[in-house]
């Protein structure tokens, strides 16, 4: 059986992909910077219609078309896109890989009879791919180096055995070889490939590398090349089926506990962990129940992760009985082995563990952790991240106390100068000053513009009250007033 090939270019694939999820009407591109400057990665056919290109400067972009709206480019995302067109694409053969970074191949071989023919096949797919919004051109050969040729320079099918003639009108550029070889062949007269085959190959190879020779031969089929197919992900998941209905908690444990195994090895034997199990049981009378467990780390401990189902199994109803359980890990991620400390834990697990715990009950996006940044204003000094989701990588620098508490800066009523008052109000309650040390003198960040700070500098008073308190007050010397900043414990 003849070797069929499909190669699928997609023009316009970092731009359309974006405007799939936030569509534009108007003049669009995305922008990759380089150095200092930022320059159009991809754009849409509007902003091509307006004179613009790929590679062109944004700043010159926007001085053509002011109106032009751009996105930044993710080219990790526009990877995992091609990937799940890839996937799509299995719907047509089991042979579907990449073709560099906007392109798949197909080796249809034995399997356009299934749609019809090639003809109706490769409707279909652009049918399908127009839909989706995805503006591609598709070329058939015999050969993947002529696929590719027809896909970006030709669109359609070469009938087989008859590469050489498909071929022979294209530009030499067609043989996916590099502008600069493609510029030295057009300079010695050689414009299609009709004129290369035309010439005797040893001649080629002492003006040229050998690269070439092989382009030319796999794109006419002279010598072989492969198509590799996206290998399919490790599936994470394991059932049980009972030959009796259980329902009780301790009997969809121990099956649990046993699932959690299977899982687990199949976890560790990857170097993986879930950052989330789903447990399905599904009952006599065919309905189902689902619970998942979103865990604060990766994680691959079966005993621990058998804990943290307790709570939740407990909460499912069995009905008259549940007669198949079903477990199944999501969000895998690598996870190498580490260093188990004290306790038989990996530092950090047990407070892993516990905002696993309360993430059940309120949700993990709800927990935060402070995270802290390098900066001397109070307010700047740490970020909220999700719990679940960061790590505190940097130190925290405590070269002078903060408050556990702060607040906007609340004036204080009193008539001392620069040092704290020995009586004052706040809040509509008189206070006597005990004790109190300092100054720390803070400067606002010029290079931040903050409303907060305009009125300068600041002079900070750790000061305690007869009454109790412990204040974290400040002084303005150029604008003479005295604030309380926060609450110490």
């Amino acid at each position: 059986m003849k070797r069929r090939v499909v190669s699928i270019w997609f023009q316009r694939l970092p731009s359309e992909r974006v405007l799939r999820a936030r569509p534009v009407d108007g003049p669009f591109a995305v922008t990759l910077s380089e150095g200092n400057h930022d320059r159009l990665h991809d754009l849409n056919r509007e902003a091509e219609s307006q004179g613009l290109e790929r590679g062109m400067g944004l700043a010159d972009a926007r001085a053509y078309v002011p109106d032009l709206v751009t996105r930044p480019a993710d080219i990790d995302a526009d990877r995992r896109f091609l990937v799940m067109l890839a996937r799509w694409a299995t719907r047509y053969t089991p042979h579907a890989g990449l073709d560099g970074e906007d392109g798949l191949v197909l080796d249809i071989t034995g399997a356009s009879h299934l749609f019809g023919g090639e003809a109706a096949m490769l409707e279909d797919m652009k049918a399908r791919l127009s839909r989706a919004r995805l503006s591609s051109k598709i070329g058939i050969a015999d050969t993947r180096g002529a696929a590719w040729a027809l896909a970006h320079f030709a669109p359609g099918i070469a009938p087989e055995g008859k590469t050489s003639a498909a071929l022979g009108p294209l530009s030499v550029s067609a043989l996916r070889i590099d502008e600069k070889t493609a510029t030295a062949l057009k300079r010695l007269g050689l414009n299609t490939i009709a004129d290369m085959t035309a010439l005797p190959r040893a001649t080629l190879a002492r003006r040229f590398d050998m690269a070439l020779i092989a382009r030319l031969e796999q794109a006419l089929g002279t010598r072989g090349e492969a198509i590799s197919p996206l290998s399919e992900p490790p599936h994470y998941g394991v059932r049980m089926s009972f030959p009796e209905p259980i329902g009780l908690v301790d009997d969809v444990m121990a099956a649990l506990s046993r699932l959690l195994d299977t899982l687990c090895l199949r976890l560790k034997n990857r170097e993986a962990g879930a950052r989330a199990i789903t447990l399905s049981v599904e009952r006599v009378d065919q309905t189902r129940q689902t619970v998942t467990l979103r865990l604060a780390r990766p994680m691959r401990d079966a005993t621990r992760i058998l804990r943290l189902f307790e709570r939740p199994v407990g909460e499912i109803d069995a009905g008259f009985g549940i007669e198949r359980i079903r477990l199944e890990a999501r969000g895998v991620e690598g996870l190498p082995a580490e260093q188990i400390g004290e306790g038989g834990l990996v530092e950090g697990e047990a407070l892993d563990d516990l905002v696993t715990r309360l993430g059940a009950r309120i949700g993990l996006d709800n927990i935060v952790r402070f995270q802290p940044v390098a900066s001397h204003i109070p307010e700047r000094g740490f970020t909220e991240n999700p719990a679940a989701y960061g790590r505190v990588d940097a130190e925290w620098r405590m070269d002078h106390p903060r408050p556990l508490r702060m607040f906007p800066p609340e004036p204080v009523t009193s008539d001392a100068a620069r040092r704290p008052p020995s009586r004052f109000s706040w809040r509509r309650m008189r206070f006597e000053t005990a004790a109190s040390s300092g100054p720390e003198r803070i400067a606002p960040e010029w290079w931040r513009p903050d409303e907060a700070w305009r009125s300068g500098l600041r002079d900070y008073w750790r000061v305690e009250t007869r009454q109790g308190l412990r204040l974290w007050m400040f002084h303005t010397p150029q604008a003479p007033g005295w604030f309380v900043h926060g609450l110490f414990a």
